[in-house]
């Protein structure tokens, strides 16, 4: 690869310094490495496919998604619908687990859905589909408004389960909040309802399955996998894929 030099301080880059495919090797498989990860394979079968080692397909899909796990809505407006899904907290791969024995695949968690066993994910989804989410650290209402704020339309309406962060954040944000309480058999209110996010939570945990657990660390990476896939549709193409990698093109 071509290699120039700055002339204020000589130093030397090529075109992929500064990306997330930096000092990667075997570029002539990156194609189809990049396609392993549009049609969702597994990391072992990824380096079957391609002919690497399982190590080096884990850090090539961790480089090929770096920037993709970055790119969310920064906006959400008309109809919105918030509700948060929880992901059992999973050490994969760690090899310096502390705190608790291994345990394995399969396990229930002990304490219901509560972020000492779970990753709560806030999942946040319009009506033109689109879409951001994030990880959050606790279940506090302020940690709700912290993420909510920025991203949601201050003319929007939002509709939610009965969480009462939700409506405490409405509230502050003086902004029209509809919930939905499904304990109480609600499932929609005068045509609203959250069906459109509890859909996308359905195709998000059922696309995750086959990986058989993600690590916390690493799940942010995964929903912006899955957030590229709903927005790119058909054109999530193993090209595009390449091009988010190497911040060329639209991500």
């Amino acid at each position: 690869m071509k290699r120039y030099m700055c002339n204020a301080c000589e130093r030397t880059f090529n075109a992929l310094t500064g990306t997330p495919l930096a000092h990667l090797q075997k570029r002539e498989k990156w194609l189809e490495y990049a396609r392993a990860i549009v049609d969702g394979l597994s990391l072992r079968k990824a380096a079957k496919r391609v002919g690497v080692h399982l190590e080096t397909s884990f850090r090539w899909r961790h480089r090929f998604l770096a920037t993709t796990k970055g790119a969310k809505a920064t906006a959400v407006t008309g109809i919105v619908e918030a509700d948060e899904t929880f992901i059992r907290k999973s050490a994969k791969g760690s090899k310096r687990l502390v705190g608790r024995a291994p345990r394995k695949r399969g396990g229930k968690a002990k304490k219901g859905l509560s972020t000492e066993e779970h990753d709560c994910v806030l999942i946040v989804r319009d009506r033109s589909g689109a879409t951001t989410d994030q990880v959050l650290p606790d279940l506090q209402a302020r940690t709700f408004a912290a993420y909510l704020a920025p991203v949601v339309a201050k003319d929007a309406v939002l509709v939610s389960d009965g969480r009462d962060a939700y409506g405490a954040f409405a509230h502050a944000e003086n902004i029209l909040h509809i919930p939905i309480i499904t304990s109480r058999g609600e499932h929609a209110y005068k045509g609203f309802h959250i069906q459109n996010v509890n859909a996308y939570t359905s195709r998000l945990k059922d696309w995750m399955r086959p990986f058989k657990g993600v690590a916390s660390w690493y799940l942010p990476s995964y929903l912006g996998w899955r957030r590229a896939i709903e927005r790119l549709g058909e054109n999530f193409t193993p090209e595009r894929c390449l091009q988010a990698a190497y911040r060329c093109g639209s991500t």
